[in-house]
């Protein structure tokens, strides 16, 4: 149940930060700087997160901070379409609009995604948590995915007010959803709660969590991976309508199948690899690092694709969307593991600081990788050898990420890494 507002919240997310991009850049034709710095902006806000989880956890309580989050979100969400038609009559007060909803898009995902992950880790059993985390995820992933392709059948003959209303139907139905999936739900799953101890103040709670070896190291292999994993996402859709000639309802699809590709990476681990993990206990690290060089292969894969007009995209995204799945479903499980570890007053706080990394990897990476479109292109740059420059530069970023990865297989002894601690079990609940 819990799995179904995690979908929800990537239903919204997709039209927020994929559509309406696309449609800057190539409809409006504006700048990929301008809602690249947008995108950055809702996942500047998400810096707090760790505020947010705090207040959770201090609370007693994660559902009415799940309900609001999810509830200003699908509003921004359709405010944040309005805008963008505005933007086509008037720029400027399209763009004051805009930038009002991307900060509360930001907020409205930020207060319900870590409240939402506290709560699974602090109500499922310990044996379960990475595992739980896992499906959950996989449960977001669908939701992208579905909501994308099913969208993208709509946004065509496209119109702005087909756009407004689209994204006023998900945000509508992404609530209703919420509602069902936490109906009395955080009252019945208190019995696998750990016993409460002494609330620390927000500056305490945090420079424990800092001041964990492993937590820390773990810290920027999420904003390393993310920075990499989202450089693309700005990029790729203005990138086959501007090289391969695709409509918006193209291109909103071929997103889908992107997130269709993460979602196949991470069933495959899941159940191909409990089979695996008692014969070979370092199974975890194996995944997050092939994972992370797959995406990079995938990647250049994609470059290449520029000067090769009858490439097979779809394909090829499809496949980037998978190699990404497998090093997602290892970081996940390991995220889980750790926060449940931590106890239950300081799991709302853990979740929000790896929240945070990822937040502002993800701001920063498609902030990076439009103005560097933008740079390139104003150089002389040909606009396919452009988008291929930052394809390229984002494999090298995911082959750090593997670099990363290995040193935190190696920072302590078998079985008391990161990956030891939170792969078997997530792998064979997860089948």
């Amino acid at each position: 149940r819990l799995g179904l507002v995690q979908a929800a919240l990537g239903s919204i997310v997709v039209l927020t930060t994929s559509t309406l991009n696309r449609i800057m850049v190539v409809e409006l034709s504006l700048a990929a700087t301008i809602p690249g710095a947008l995108v950055g902006l809702h996942y500047g806000v998400q810096i707090a997160r760790p505020l947010w989880g705090h207040g959770s956890d201090r609370g007693g309580r994660r559902t009415p901070w799940i309900i609001g989050g999810v509830a200003l979100l699908a509003l921004a969400g359709t405010g944040a379409a309005l805008s963008v038609a505005l933007m086509a009559q008037n720029f400027a007060l399209g763009l004051a609009l805009a930038i009002v909803d991307f900060v509360l898009i930001g907020a409205g995902i930020g207060a319900a995604g870590t409240s939402l992950l506290a709560l699974l880790a602090s109500s499922v059993a310990p044996e379960r948590r990475p595992a739980a985390a896992t499906v959950v995820w996989l449960m977001m992933i669908f939701g992208i995915a579905f909501t994308a392709v099913v969208s993208g059948k709509f946004l065509d003959p496209f119109s702005m007010t087909r756009l407004v209303a689209v994204a006023a139907c998900a945000g509508l139905a992404a609530l209703l959803l919420t509602l069902v999936a936490v109906w009395r739900i955080e009252p019945a799953v208190q019995v696998f709660s750990e016993p409460a101890a002494p609330r620390a103040t927000f500056r305490a709670s945090l420079a424990d969590a800092w001041a964990d070896p492993q937590a820390r190291l773990f810290t920027i292999f999420v904003f390393v991976s993310m920075l990499a994993y989202s450089m693309q996402d700005l990029i790729l859709e203005p990138f086959a309508g501007l090289v391969f000639a695709m409509s918006p309802g193209e291109t909103t699809t071929l997103s889908g199948i992107q997130n269709g590709g993460v979602f196949a990476g991470m069933v495959l681990v899941g159940v191909a690899g409990s089979a695996l993990s008692r014969r070979i206990p370092s199974i975890l690290k194996i995944f997050t690092v092939g994972g992370c060089v797959l995406s990079a292969l995938a990647l250049i894969a994609v470059a290449s694709s520029a000067a090769a007009p009858d490439w097979p995209l779809t394909a090829n995204v499809f496949a980037l969307g998978f190699a990404n799945g497998i090093f997602a479903v290892a970081a996940i499980a390991s995220m889980m593991a750790l926060a449940g570890a931590a106890g239950k007053d300081r799991i709302g706080l853990r979740m929000g600081l790896w929240g945070a990394a990822q937040a502002i990897a993800f701001g920063l990476g498609g902030f990076t990788g439009t103005v560097a479109v933008d740079l390139l292109r104003a150089v002389g740059t040909s606009v396919p050898l452009a988008y291929a420059g930052v394809f390229l530069l984002e494999a090298a970023i995911f082959l750090v990420a593997a670099a990363v990865a290995l040193r935190i297989a190696r920072s302590g002894a078998r079985g008391n890494s990161i990956f030891d601690k939170g792969g078997p079990a997530a792998l064979q609940a997860a089948e």
